[in-house]
């Protein structure tokens, strides 16, 4: 077995990976939250949807896409196996006295905090990205100058207040799940130093708050206001 592949089979090495995927999942993320924020700015949808054209015709957009995933998979993967590592070197978890001081309640539920947003990914992907790849004589009624209507799409989902809600807790799990995945990417990279450290804590905390908040606020936005 070669020195690359022996470290990447490693726990620093699969923690390294879960870094890299990590850093690229928040800075999709932005873009992502960013194109969505439109809705905010014109009720028509034309903003909206022109953005969505544009993501799903331009090249460059669409291989990232399989950057994308192949990142999320791998992500999933290597968090699967340095978790289920983590539990067979310490048999007991945290049931030891005083871990509750040593660490944060979410810190020690990642695990369950990425399920639950891989299950909420699975509904959401469902609900608009197959449906604009795959399903484009049905579903999705096609607007101006024949781009998908996705913001009546939208519009459609969000009329279900219990996706709503669901779309809601999955955006309060994410804001945890990121609470300590932002530091601990970088940690895991080595990017931990005394000068810098504290402001990527900071700014993982804003992160944290202000990305859930603003894709929390989009269903609750269609579904109060743009259905209303």
């Amino acid at each position: 077995m070669s020195s690359s592949s022996s470290f990447f089979t490693s726990s620093l090495g699969r923690k390294f990976v879960m870094g890299i995927t990590g850093i690229f999942l928040i800075t999709f993320l932005i873009v992502h939250v960013g194109v969505n924020s439109l809705i905010f700015f014109d009720k028509s949808g034309e903003l909206f949807n022109a953005a969505a054209h544009f993501m799903g015709t331009n090249w460059v957009i669409r291989s990232m896409e399989i950057v994308l995933f192949a990142g999320i998979i791998l992500h999933i993967i290597q968090s699967l196996i340095l978790t289920r590592q983590n539990k067979a070197a310490r048999p007991q978890g945290y049931a030891i006295s005083g871990s509750n001081v040593n660490s944060s309640w979410y810190s020690r539920s990642m695990g369950l905090l990425g399920t639950l947003i891989l299950i909420f990914l699975i509904i959401h992907l469902g609900d608009f990205w197959v449906k604009a790849r795959f399903d484009a004589k049905g579903g999705i009624p096609e607007g101006a100058a024949g781009m998908h209507d996705m913001y009546s799409e939208m519009k459609e989902v969000f009329s279900n207040i219990v996706l709503v809600i669901v779309y809601v807790l999955s955006m309060i799990s994410l804001s945890y799940h990121l609470m300590h995945g932002f530091q601990s990417s970088f940690q895991s990279l080595g990017l931990n130093h005394y000068k810098y450290t504290p402001a990527i804590k900071a700014i993982g905390k804003w992160y944290s708050i202000i990305v859930p908040v603003l894709f929390a606020l989009m269903p609750l936005y269609v579904y109060f206001v743009i259905n209303k």
